[in-house]
């Protein structure tokens, strides 16, 4: 069922709606049928047009897409109201299932929330910066007494990356209840942005603190 703040295109299989912005203003977020990576775009005061954000992939999200958007979106509230699932022939609005009844094709994620994710750690020219994401992580290892104890645990460089990707992203979103399953979902759709791992550099901190506390 299609609620009224939600609008389907007829550009591409995808569905829209307006959604206000953490930094003031209003956009829109298009989900396609065909990938769990939201389109998400501000719209400018001035012009009206869309501004993609830094991550949105242009092949999956063309200008006419948005402009689409915009259009059908005109005067519609802001979604305020739960998720967005998708599935070939219906979109409806679903309430997060408990960690542990949730599988990895049935995560579901807040585009909203995963902006703030991606405005966080846009650098000044406007662009996702995974040095700047990646030395964020490292100096929360350093400081982490979490982490800490899981170096002298001997816990594995992929535990630790978990709990320290987790604890910080739900920090800077500002949703404590976000699952694991959610988070790292989160991280995924980073990465796919990146033609490397989004965490090489942290990763491999990790294992030099690690053979540190070997010594």
């Amino acid at each position: 069922m299609i609620r009224t703040d939600i609008v389907k295109l007829t550009v591409i299989e995808a569905v829209a709606f307006r959604q206000k912005l953490m930094a003031g203003g209003a956009g829109v977020t298009v989900l396609r049928y065909d990938t769990a990576q939201p389109g998400i775009a501000s719209i400018s005061k001035t012009s009206g047009q869309a501004i993609p954000a830094a991550n949105t992939p242009a092949d999956k999200y063309p200008p006419e897409v948005f402009n689409e958007a915009i259009r059908l979106t005109f005067g519609m509230p802001y979604k305020k109201r739960g998720n967005v699932k998708l599935t070939k022939e219906t979109v409806e609005e679903v309430a997060p299932e408990p960690a542990e009844e949730v599988t990895e094709e049935e995560v579901v994620i807040d585009s909203r929330e995963y902006q703030k994710l991606v405005d966080y750690y846009t650098d000044k020219n406007g662009k996702l910066s995974y040095e700047l994401l990646n030395k964020d992580l490292i100096k929360f290892a350093h400081a982490s007494k979490t982490v800490r104890g899981m170096l002298d645990e001997g816990e594995s460089v992929k535990k630790i990356r978990t709990y320290i990707v987790c604890s910080k992203f739900r920090s800077v979103i500002g949703n404590r209840k976000l699952t694991e399953a959610q988070v790292l979902k989160m991280a995924e759709l980073l990465d796919e942005v990146s033609p490397k791992s989004v965490f090489k550099t942290l990763d491999a901190e990790l294992r030099k603190m690690s053979a540190g506390k070997k010594k």
